[in-house]
């Protein structure tokens, strides 16, 4: 019995854990590039007394899926979308460089360019300042250009580069918040990435799809709990049976 217990209660547990990266992704389904993550399972056998036969279900969340969501035009300046691969460059709270589709980035009240959840937008020469402006244009090559507050229209200053880059995607691990970062060191700019100004892409998590797993995992979870109380009460019934004999 303890053997049948012990693989329901594995099971049940994996299922939790797979139900809360759905969940996870069905509450992001409204966040601008936002990547679906994806619950894996792997075994990793009990160490210890006895025999070496058991083995636990470990869950993990640590891949994701890359396909590209849909491009929606707002016709914003400060919007921006990648165009196939790649990725806009951000700094997060401990200084490291994270990498992000979310390209609805707005100017804070330092002049710092930073992305809709805080994160400072990373240029070639590091965080981008901007100064006053009465107009911003970015490039498909993701350079940045300005109208200085008080010039006049054909007055064009260049500000910086958005560092553009596309490692590779066995190489990047979710860091919360829709962001990734690289397994080791930080990637190159690339100048084959490019964008197009005034789109945002939407998340890529099927909603329909992310609800039927929620549905399939329940049931999933279910069915392990009914093994449990299974095994108790055939243990009960193989100690009612032994008093009996005695």
């Amino acid at each position: 019995m303890d053997k049948m217990i012990y693989v329901a209660m594995t099971g049940a547990r994996a299922a939790m854990q797979a139900q809360s990266v759905v969940s996870h992704n069905v509450a992001n389904v409204s966040t601008t590039g936002f990547r679906a993550l994806q619950h894996t399972l792997q075994s990793a056998p009990i160490r210890g007394d006895g025999f070496q036969s058991r083995i636990n279900t470990i869950g993990r969340a640590d891949s994701w899926d890359s396909s590209t969501g849909a491009l929606v035009n707002t016709n914003r300046e400060l919007d921006v979308a990648i165009q196939g691969e790649g990725w806009l460059t951000v700094q997060m709270e401990n200084g490291d460089e994270a990498y992000t589709r979310g390209g609805n980035l707005r100017v804070n009240t330092a002049g710092m360019l930073e992305t809709a959840t805080g994160q400072l937008v990373l240029g070639n020469g590091g965080p981008i300042s901007l100064p006053e402006y009465q107009k911003i244009d970015i490039g498909k090559d993701g350079m940045i250009s300005i109208v200085p507050k008080g010039q006049k229209p054909d007055t064009i200053a260049q500000i910086d580069r958005l560092k553009l880059v596309n490692p590779p995607a066995a190489e990047l691990i979710s860091a919360g918040n829709g962001m990734f970062r690289k397994r080791e060191g930080d990637a190159l700019p690339d100048p084959n990435v490019l964008i197009n100004s005034g789109q945002l892409e939407e998340s890529n998590v099927n909603p329909a799809q992310a609800l039927v797993e929620m549905i399939e995992l329940s049931r999933h979870y279910e069915a392990q709990i009914r093994a449990m109380h299974t095994a108790e009460e055939n243990d009960q019934a193989a100690s009612r049976l032994m008093r009996v004999s005695g």
